[in-house]
């Protein structure tokens, strides 16, 4: 079926920090022509923004005071996914160590939450081809009505093992910790946790290689674009 044909379909993709989420999201978006949204991006941007207008941010009060200001872009290409706050492109910045850092704190907060589930949900139902959207609770908060919702695993050795390789010279050990750390703070947060879906696929990319991961997913989305 050629892609101009194909009904548009939503994707959500979850899972903790390593699994192979944005690797994986991006390339199945591109292989079927599909726009793609990294929601971790978001929230790091905002996390950005809270951090450089030095908002306290062991203070939930006070981010939740200032989580409508920022102004929050995203572009949807997976060849080329964009990010801007207030105009200004924070692709690079949002990355750094001191961002990473403060991401959960900020993430928990509620009003945050809400503005970029909005923010999210809005992308998600604007796209007009259909769109992969990745993160930690699309499935159950942000889109639950999604076509199919994938949620990816692996073991804490593999994901460290990958995140201490994006992150350049990262000690395996210390960004193990840091992951499980992530994880518990992102599982127990009042807000959105970060779960599996009760209807998700459940894909373990520990003993898999990325193409692998992607033909996987691309499989399960090919065929519910078919069966729509």
């Amino acid at each position: 079926m050629e892609n101009g044909a194909a009904k548009p379909v939503i994707v959500a993709i979850d899972g903790p920090s390593g699994t192979g989420k944005s690797s994986t999201s991006k390339a199945v978006a591109a292989q079927l022509g599909l726009s793609y949204l990294d929601t971790g991006a978001q929230y790091r941007a905002i996390t950005w923004w809270m951090v450089t207008n030095g908002i306290d941010i062991e203070d939930p009060s006070a981010i939740a005071a200032v989580a409508g200001k920022p102004e929050i872009v995203s572009g949807t290409d997976p060849a080329n996914p964009t990010i801007t706050v207030d105009g200004t492109d924070v692709a690079g910045p949002i990355r750094t160590q001191e961002v990473t850092s403060k991401v959960s704190a900020v993430s928990a907060v509620p009003e945050v939450r809400a503005r970029i589930t909005e923010l999210q949900r809005s992308l998600a139902t604007s796209a007009e081809v259909g769109i992969v959207v990745e993160g930690r609770d699309i499935g159950t908060t942000v889109l639950p009505d999604a076509d199919l919702k994938i949620f990816l695993t692996a073991s804490p050795e593999a994901r460290a093992a990958r995140r201490s390789g994006e992150l350049k010279g990262a000690d395996v050990h210390t960004t193990r910790e840091a992951l499980m750390k992530r994880d518990a703070a992102d599982s127990s947060r009042k807000a959105s946790p970060l779960a599996k879906a009760d209807d998700a696929v459940e894909v373990d990319t520990t003993d898999l290689t990325l193409p692998q991961v992607i033909e996987c997913v691309v499989t399960l989305v090919e065929e519910k674009r078919a069966a729509k």
